[in-house]
């Protein structure tokens, strides 16, 4: 498994379109900052066949400190869950090798 940069999907973008980096890269800032901004406005977002990104609030709980073995409040907060779309799934569930 290896990991793609921002900077490498923006040089594939730019090949597979035939259009320059420069030109390429704000557009994808820019839907990135979009993504960003709806889920922090608590939006749902839905781009069929890829998936859905949806905010969901995680409840506090109690946990213990594994050294210390200390009980521990951990608080509320907002996290993001991913579904993925029937096409992803289909291409991610095929075995490569």
């Amino acid at each position: 498994m290896s990991t793609i940069t921002k900077k490498e999907l923006i040089d594939r973008v730019a090949k597979n379109t035939n259009t320059r980096q420069v030109v390429v890269k704000p557009v994808i800032q820019s839907f990135l900052d979009e993504i960003i901004d709806e889920l922090a406005r608590n939006n749902r977002l839905e781009f069929r066949d890829f998936g859905v990104f949806e905010p969901r609030m995680r409840p506090a709980r109690k946990t213990q400190n594994p050294k210390t073995m200390e009980p521990v409040r951990v608080p509320a907060k907002r996290v993001v869950k991913f579904k993925m779309g029937r096409l992803m799934k289909q291409r991610v569930s095929t075995t490569r090798t």
